[in-house]
């Protein structure tokens, strides 16, 4: 009998990116620091900003209350101190509808976050689907845009492209469609431009985001909440969506913030600095583990 069984939930897995959020897979900040890992973190140690992991831990549980306070049941990865990013959960797996894919990262420093993620997933008793074999893949480029449909990102420096064929390979056999979208180094992974925040609508940054895409994203119908290039690199569009027109965003993202509300969404806002200058936002930092289907 698995765990959702026992309880008597509906099973692990999720077909969207905005059906309601149940269950949340979030990585420590205890053994968080800032590392070179990107653009943006390499930005900030250049700049001479002084990271402060006691503001990171106030933080970091800012942001859980503000799950709990939607509802969501949050999950944590144990704590590994070789590990200081595993925080960004998002990256070392991801959630589909049949089960986990455990992902390969390419930075050495994150490589092992690996060993934590399977042990999750086998105590919990949810399914791992898949694991990458052919190269490195990270869970950020993996973009479900609506169920049956994902976009996967890849830029060579992260995601490369012989694992995000491999990924595609395996939803295209279960009959989804699939766009695989080159990035820019620059901008890390595709969640970084591109996040869905309810039915056929999404936060984008049209100035970091292939026009194809754009086009491709408008063929479905898909209304744009457009975010600035400057937001966008302070991870202003990397936001996570709880269903029920609801977001988690942070509070340095302002000017869509202020727009979802005028949308109607209920914002959920913590600060979360000590993370997004380190490289990863609020999407960055979670894997949905079940979503109620759509």
């Amino acid at each position: 009998m698995t765990t959702s069984e026992a309880t008597g939930r509906a099973a692990w897995g999720v077909n969207s990116e905005y059906g309601v959020l149940r269950d949340v897979l979030l990585g420590p900040a205890d053994h968080f620091h800032w590392l070179p890992t990107s653009s943006i973190s390499k930005a900030t140690l250049q700049s001479g900003a002084r990271f402060d992991h006691e503001l990171a831990l106030r933080q970091h549980a800012e942001m859980v209350s503000a799950y709990q306070d939607a509802g969501v049941r949050c999950h944590f990865l144990a704590p590994d101190p070789a590990l200081p990013y595993q925080v960004y959960a998002r990256d070392s797996s991801v959630m589909t509808p049949y089960g986990a894919v455990v992902t390969q990262m390419h930075q050495w420093w994150r490589r092992g976050e690996y060993a934590p993620v399977i042990r999750f997933y086998q105590q919990q008793g949810i399914p791992i689907w898949q694991m990458i074999t052919a190269a490195a893949f990270e869970g950020g480029d993996f973009d479900v845009i609506e169920p049956g449909c994902v976009l996967i990102g890849y830029c060579g420096e992260r995601t490369q492209e012989p694992a995000a064929r491999q990924f595609a390979s395996w939803v295209e056999a279960e009959g989804w469609e699939v766009r695989l979208q080159p990035i820019a180094e620059h901008y890390v992974h595709i969640d970084l431009m591109v996040c869905m925040l309810a039915p056929k609508l999404a936060a984008v940054c049209p100035d970091t985001t292939d026009d194809g895409v754009l086009a491709w994203m408008r063929d479905k119908k898909i209304e744009i909440v457009p975010v600035s290039y400057r937001d966008t690199m302070l991870l202003g569009c990397n936001v996570m969506a709880l269903g029920n027109d609801r977001i988690l965003s942070t509070a340095q993202s302002k000017d869509l913030n202020g727009k979802l509300r005028a949308l109607g969404f209920t914002v959920y806002d913590p600060d979360v600095s000590m993370f997004t200058l380190g490289g990863g936002g609020v999407h960055c930092m979670a894997q949905p583990l079940r979503r109620d289907p759509v």
